[in-house]
């Protein structure tokens, strides 16, 4: 289980990525690296990491389904993630 205080870190980066979108396009078109440098760092979309909406642990995290390995099996062997079945033959 990750530290709130990660999970918070993500999210605030999350706002600052998302506030400075706009900017950040704007610059990169105009090619003004000064004024992209200028920006804050946390501002940059690469420095958000993909975390388990669940547990927030950031390995092994699966893109579809926006939680980690562990987190995917437990709720997948409890069905309650919608269309994934343990397979069997």
């Amino acid at each position: 289980m990750a530290r709130k205080c990660w999970k918070a870190r993500n999210d605030r980066k999350a706002k600052t990525v998302a506030r400075y979108a706009d900017l950040r396009h704007q610059l990169k078109k105009e090619k003004d690296y000064v004024g992209l440098s200028m920006l804050p760092r946390d501002a940059s979309p690469t420095r958000l990491v993909n975390r388990c909406v669940i547990t927030g642990r950031r390995r092994a995290y699966l893109r579809r389904f926006k939680m980690s390995r562990i987190t995917f099996r437990e709720f997948a062997s409890a069905g309650m993630i919608p269309g994934v079945t343990k397979s069997s033959w």
